[in-house]
Formats: structure tokens, sequence, C-alpha cells
């Protein structure tokens, strides 16, 4: 990779702050510009992380002829209006999991960066980490027979705010969209589509799903245990069950440093170290997008829209078998309308 990329932030919140901070590792990247609703907080982002301009309104950061990249990283209700803008101004686009709210409006994005020959990806870190690559190889290459279930966990005791993003229905708050999205997630990459679903939730005090349980079925015989929650914490591990032994991706199991694996006829488990290269994950989708830009892609061949599709595909069954409803947004499709039955 040679050539430079101009990156812009769209939101400046916590999770822009660490992809920023990962950013500036990347000689390719030049952080150029950041936008937030209000100039002050789009200045002070800027000066923290010594980008070059700072913008008081998103429409700002599209129209200026310089960025090559935005990064979007904005509430979940406001991806799919924010992607739309940033696609139809043919900025590469990188935004945020989850993708959208619900099916109509991530084929909608889909389409938009079709129609306008621009690139797209969701910002699912996961799949670029060292020692999720790692797993899917070990996975792939059957040395521990077939794969049976999938058991992973995402739970943390959070701040009872309602204010919060997290107890927020108009800002796509609850347990499945911000943290429930890394377990199915890894079933879908394991696994893939399930044939059933099955699902517990606990409300919280927004009425937002604070707590959840899904279990999915496969055509063969596969099945896979998830499992989030706002309200208590967890091992936060995946585990990858075969016919002849296991894979543990450990502790913060979506950028973990190490993995374990046991195999039949073994005394003991196997710790394999995963080096990280600094930073805390973000770094290696920023490389990839610009890796794939350098290739003239307007898709991701590790992360494509095919596979974001799937994901917010199981994600609106999921809600759909357990009654999570987002009214401002489900509300113009046969899939929607069964939401909201």
């Amino acid at each position: 990779m040679t050539e430079i990329y101009n990156w812009a932030i769209l939101g400046c919140g916590r999770i822009a702050s660490k992809f920023a901070a990962d950013l500036a590792l990347l000689p390719q990247a030049n952080l150029y510009a950041a936008a937030s609703r209000t100039l002050d907080r789009a200045q002070h982002f800027a000066s923290k992380f010594n980008f070059e301009k700072a913008y008081g309104s998103y429409e700002e950061l599209v129209n200026d002829p310089k960025v090559d990249i935005v990064y979007i990283a904005t509430p979940h209700s406001h991806h799919y209006q924010h992607a739309l803008l940033c696609l139809h101004h043919k900025k590469a686009t990188l935004c945020e999991k989850a993708f959208a709210i619900n099916t109509r409006e991530v084929k909608e994005m889909i389409a938009c960066s079709k129609a306008n020959n621009t690139f797209l990806m969701e910002a699912f870190w996961t799949r670029f980490q060292p020692s999720f690559i790692k797993a899917l190889k070990i996975i792939e290459s059957k040395r521990l027979g077939q794969l049976k279930i999938v058991r992973s966990d995402f739970a943390f005791n959070s701040e009872k705010d309602a204010a919060q993003r997290l107890y927020n229905s108009e800002l796509g708050g609850g347990a499945l969209l911000d943290i429930g999205i890394y377990p199915v997630f890894a079933s879908l990459l394991t696994l893939g589509k399930p044939t059933q679903i099955r699902t517990l939730i606990q409300r919280g005090f927004t009425n937002c799903d604070e707590s959840i349980l899904v279990s999915f079925g496969y055509s063969n015989g596969a099945m896979a245990s998830l499992s989030a929650s706002f309200a208590a914490y967890s091992s936060t591990q995946t585990e990858f069950w075969f016919e002849k032994g296991y894979l543990r991706l450990n502790k913060r199991w979506f950028t973990p440093t190490t993995l374990t694996i046991w195999e039949e006829g073994r005394n003991e488990e196997l710790n394999i170290p995963i080096e990280q290269n600094n930073g805390t994950g973000y770094q290696f989708e920023a490389q990839h997008v610009m890796q794939c830009l350098d290739e003239g892609k307007i898709e991701s061949n590790l992360m494509p829209l095919q596979k974001s599709l799937d994901l917010i595909e199981i994600l609106d069954r999921v809600r759909a078998d357990c009654g999570i409803v987002y009214p401002e947004h489900d509300l113009n499709s046969p899939e929607e309308n069964q939401l909201l039955a």
C-alpha cells in the first residue's frame, strides 16, 4: 500500500476515540477531518487526535472534496441516514455495527453503494482480528472434526441511565443490537444462517431488551447458544465444540490475545498467543478498507455486503421471535410488519 487516504470521522463519541487512536498507527491513513453535531465537540475531538479539520455538521464533512473515507460512529438509529449521506457524496464508507436497524435499511444502503459505485463495509472489527482469523482457519481445517455447537456470550453490568444510548430505544438501544450482535456474528461466520430460532428476553427499566438468550438450530444438526446482557458480567468467551475437541476464544473474545485448543487424546489444553501489533484492534479493519480501495473494490472480500445482509436478517428474525420493535424504523415492509404484529 502506497497511497495516502484522508480519513474523516462522523460522530465523535467513545468508539470514535478508540478508532482514531488506532487509525493514527497506520502510515497510509491521514487523520484529516472530524464532524459532530456541534463545532465545539468536533474541534475538541480534532485537537485531541490531531485531525486537520473540524466540522459542526455532517453535511459540511461530506461536501469536502478532500475526504476519501468516512468512518461512521453515530448511534445505530442513525447509521442508515448517515451512510446514505456519505454514499450519495461518493465517500468510501466504513459504518459501525449494527449496520442499520433492520433489513430494509441495509438493503437500501447496499443499493446506494452499488448505484454510486462507492465502497461500503460494516465495521465489524472482530472479523479482522488475528485471533478470529486463526480460529476460522482451525475450524476450516477440520482438525477437530465437524463443528457441532457454538457457545458465545457478551455481558457487562451497565449504568442504568435512561438517556444513555444502551437503554434508549430511540437510538437503537438494547442488548441484542449493541452486544448480542457479536455472538450472532460468531455463529453466522462458522455455522451459517440458522433454520430455527428461539429466544428469551428480560426487559430493563426503559423496556429495552436488557438481557437476551438465543438458541439457533441448523439443518445439519448443529446448534448455537448465545447470550448478551447489560445487567450482569459474563466470562465473555466463545467456544466451538467439535467431534474431536474444542476451541475457545478467551476473555474479551471479540479481540483476545490467546486461543485455547483441546484435542481428543491430549491431556492438557494448548494456549496459543496472538500478536495484536499494538493498538486495540480497530487498525486491522481500517487497513483492510484502504487495501480494498487500492485494489479498486467497492466491497470487501472478508466482510462482504451479503454477510452484513445475512446478519441483519438473522437479527430481524430474533427480534420477531421475542418482540423487540423500533417503531420509528419497523414500519415499511412485510418483514417489519411481522415485528410489529
